[in-house]
């Protein structure tokens, strides 16, 4: 095998769209994954996809090169689980889309709970998925959040200043945040975030004791929701696609 012709293990099957990156590594270290026959002891292995035989959980994988691979926008609706199968039975992301496109292996790209809605990207590309999930690559994630009440203007300046979860006992980045329209006793905010703290907007708005209503996602990156309804998707176009790879600073 010529250098030029192989890549690593774990990049194969994030291309081959089985999981992220990281996913792959566990993969391996679990013992899940075989070349030519033999277990995989390191995700960093070089494979060449033209001559060599990776199974997956006994499954021969397919390298999917990148002019295969989709990129899908969805409008998540909420009691839906950002997950390709649910032990519980309950409605997944990949039940909003058609057969054709479930079958290409398309995955989620990072969550939105069971209770938010609004967009949500899922691809088959695993380079991508996994920069668009790691920390060093956090683009900015656009909320609209519907609370019964208002925040103060305390209340509002710590989460610009960066608050403190008691829960957990996380430290969060400072958000921005802005009151967008009222309506009677209800109050709709923005809000820009650059972290993937598990449930943080709904942890950092428990922590004042106010409710949320309705939680959306609208943009991330530069990538907006625009006028899809909800349960539709779109792929992306070239021009959305484009700069995203820009800003994850992928060739």
């Amino acid at each position: 095998m010529t250098e030029k012709s192989t890549i690593r293990l774990n990049k194969y099957i994030a291309s081959a769209g089985l999981a992220s990156r990281r996913g792959a590594d566990d993969l391996v270290q679990n013992g899940k994954v075989k070349i030519n026959g033999k277990l995989a002891d390191s995700p960093g292995i070089q494979v060449d996809p033209e001559n060599d035989s990776v199974e997956v959980n006994g499954k021969i994988v397919q390298h999917e090169k990148k002019s295969t691979e989709i990129y899908i926008l969805l409008h998540k609706t909420i009691e839906t689980v950002t997950t390709a199968k649910d032990p519980q039975g309950r409605k997944t992301v990949l039940d909003l889309l058609p057969a054709e496109i479930v079958k290409r292996r398309v995955f989620p790209v990072g969550r939105l709970d069971f209770y938010s809605e609004g967009l949500l990207l899922l691809t088959t590309d695993g380079e991508l998925c996994n920069r668009m999930t790691h920390p060093k690559w956090h683009l900015p994630k656009i909320y609209h959040v519907t609370i019964r009440g208002k925040l103060s203007e305390k209340e509002i300046s710590v989460m610009q200043n960066g608050m403190f979860l008691d829960d957990k006992g996380e430290l969060l980045a400072p958000v921005k945040i802005r009151a967008i329209s009222e309506i009677g006793d209800t109050t709709k905010y923005e809000m820009e975030l650059r972290q993937g703290i598990n449930r943080q907007i709904r942890r950092m708005f428990g922590e004042f004791n106010k409710t949320i209503l309705r939680l959306k996602r609208v943009r991330q990156g530069r990538v907006d929701l625009g006028d899809l309804k909800p349960g539709k998707w779109r792929e992306l176009n070239a021009k959305e696609l484009t700069m995203l790879k820009k800003d994850l600073k992928m060739k």
